[in-house]
């Protein structure tokens, strides 16, 4: 019984970390005018997925729990497909300084989590 509450935890507290780290990247991303395509918690097939009327984005939640992404429009991928209204919408069309902005934004995202939740720690206090 030990093992499994150890298994779910572990799950538990990966699922935290990556979903922190890939919404830092979501955001700023959104912060900086890209168009986000998809945000997915986990990999392989689609457990449950849903699309946002008002961005467009298509939210997933996969099989694999281990990771994440976040899938930006990019014109380096299919040039062919992106609509001519889209390209300044595009990662590969934004500055170097917004797009290490968007690189960036997951690890200070965990960062920052490390920090407050350090915080909340120190704050509880410890039993003696």
């Amino acid at each position: 019984m030990n093992l499994l509450t150890e298994l779910v935890a572990f799950i538990v507290a990966i699922g935290v970390l990556v979903v922190v780290h890939e919404y830092g990247h979501y955001s700023v991303a959104r912060l900086c005018g890209v168009k986000v395509l998809r945000f997915s918690i986990g990999f392989g097939r689609p457990l449950v997925q849903w699309v946002s009327k008002k961005s467009g984005t298509e939210w997933t939640i996969s099989a694999l729990p281990l990771g994440g992404y976040v899938k930006m429009l990019d014109e380096r991928e299919s040039p062919e497909t992106i609509d001519a209204a889209d390209l300044p919408h595009a990662f590969n069309r934004q500055p170097v300084s917004k797009r290490i902005a968007i690189v960036a934004a997951g690890p200070v995202a965990n960062f920052i989590l490390a920090i407050v939740l350090f915080g909340a720690v120190y704050a509880s206090g410890v039993t003696e």
